[in-house]
């Protein structure tokens, strides 16, 4: 069975919130725009807000469950990294504080040794920090605001079957296999790094796409409480980086940590007994190993593979004046620089900035959403895959740690010119890929001061030798001997 119906006013909108019947008035007004957001999940949602408040009757679509009805939530369940953009764009909905107050602050990385040592590196100044929070508790969230909304309405159990670039139709099948058509002014791909909606852009010439599969998987696992709290300091994010791998730890509201392996698939394969897994952890992670407890990594660890992460690039972003792509429908990324649900959030600031622009002209309004945020998204990608390297063997370098002080030195003097990577990226609203080329420049500049000083301090020091030459001569000191009074002078 089909059912046919364009979504129209409010006038027209039924307040029944069962998604397993359908059923409309057949009175139409063409005063408002039909928003159809495909994807209920954190981009889709919070878009459907953004819409709402411009007036515009908003569906939203989502091919699972209404998680807030379910006991257990499926799908990814990796700890999000709350920062400015994401803030930004709760804030313009009116949800920020709410959304805060349920997050834990991290204030910088824990590094843990394999000797047990643990050294923070602060993520910015004094009060700087990101938040910790649960995606299945924010989804929830923001499906319940969106639903607020007098003219939204939120549909369920609806798998996107085919639409029409040129008309707008969609096509959706119901959990029961009905299947219900309706027509939108503009529909918003929000359903994520396998998106429906992006199907049909794949059909159509001049459309770039890519996906990448890393060769590392993520598994994650719990550390409970003791004694009723948490098992290590709460307010960091815990790194266990080991070069080829490592294990994140962010803390959760029960006094848990949700713990993150990543790590070469060819690595977890290897591992295949409980025997195994705790020489395993023992020789790799032997502080975290009695947190989580050897029969919970006994059990655990086998309870699901290795999951599969990929990232996601495409241009443009929309088709005419009836679909853009948000989120990782648009541009999914790898998790290491905690940025894939903030790009996603300040996806839907970019369009609602670039709607005022141009008076919500869809016309021009999409085409230039394209072309200001594809540069940036590609950009945090990169990025993206790049702060895994740093994660998982950069922190362990002395090199990596003084280019962090002379960075946040330098940051201190000179602030407007001198910006570290991650406080531009995490910290403020910077485009994406301006502050790529920002820190290329002054990494250039300040790697061309440390090396002319080096050299300077290198002349200075050969001067100082020869003017003292004669003086050395005169004590009558051999070769090795003034070498053991070098090597005695030497402070590390």
């Amino acid at each position: 069975m089909t059912t046919n119906y364009r979504r129209v006013s409010d006038t027209c909108k039924r307040h029944r919130r069962d998604s397993s019947t359908m059923e409309e008035s057949n009175c139409i007004t063409n005063q408002k725009t039909v928003v159809a957001v495909v994807g209920g999940g954190l981009v889709g949602s919070l878009n459907a807000c953004f819409f709402a408040k411009r007036g515009f009757h908003v569906e939203v679509f989502e091919s699972r469950g209404d998680i807030r009805c379910a006991k257990k939530v499926k799908g990814r369940s990796i700890n999000l990294a709350l920062s400015h953009r994401g803030r930004q764009a709760l804030k313009h909905v009116g949800i920020e504080e709410k959304i805060v107050s349920k997050g834990i602050p991290m204030h910088a990385r824990m590094i843990h040794s394999l000797s047990g040592k643990q050294t923070p590196i602060p993520y910015g100044k004094k009060g700087q920090y990101i938040l910790s929070i649960d995606r299945a508790n924010l989804n929830k969230e923001l499906l319940t605001v969106a639903e607020a909304y007098p003219n939204t309405k939120l549909n369920f159990d609806h798998k996107l079957q085919d639409w029409s670039p040129e008309t707008g139709q969609m096509t959706f099948i119901r959990a029961d296999g009905a299947k219900d058509q309706i027509e939108a002014d503009l529909i918003v791909g929000c359903d994520g790094a396998f998106s429906a909606v992006r199907k049909q852009f794949l059909r159509r010439s001049r459309f770039n796409y890519s996906q990448t599969y890393i060769p590392d998987g993520y598994m994650e696992l719990t550390m409970p409480p003791v004694n009723g709290e948490f098992a290590m300091e709460p307010n960091y994010l815990h790194i266990w980086p080991r070069n080829a791998f490592m294990m994140i730890s962010l803390p959760n509201l029960d006094k848990t940590f949700t713990c993150t392996l990543f790590m070469p698939f060819e690595n977890f394969e290897k591992i295949t007994t409980g025997d195994e897994v705790i020489e395993f952890f023992q020789e790799y992670f032997p502080d975290a190993t009695p947190l989580i407890g050897v029969d919970a990594l006994k059990r655990d660890f086998f309870c699901l593979p290795a999951q599969a992460m990929v990232s996601v690039k495409c241009s443009p972003y929309h088709i005419g004046d009836k679909c853009v792509l948000m989120g990782d429908a648009a541009h999914a990324v790898v998790p290491f620089y905690g940025q894939g649900m903030n790009a996603g959030f300040e996806d839907c600031i970019v369009f609602d900035e670039i709607m005022n622009e141009f008076s919500e002209d869809l016309g021009a309004v999409l085409p230039e959403y394209s072309r200001v945020r594809v540069p940036d998204d590609q950009a945090i990608a990169d990025l993206a895959m790049y702060n895994y390297i740093e994660m998982r063997a950069h922190v362990n370098s002395k090199w990596f740690l003084f280019r962090k002080h002379v960075d946040n030195f330098l940051h201190m003097l000179m602030p407007n010119t001198i910006v570290p990577l991650y406080t531009m990226v995490t910290f403020t609203r910077t485009r994406y890929h301006k502050a790529v080329e920002h820190w290329q420049w002054q990494n250039k500049v300040i790697n061309q001061v440390l090396m002319l000083t080096a050299v300077g301090a290198t002349v200075a020091g050969s001067c100082l030798l020869i003017k003292r030459r004669t003086d050395v001569i005169k004590m009558g000191l051999s070769a090795e001997e003034m070498w053991n009074r070098i090597l005695a002078l030497k402070t590390f």
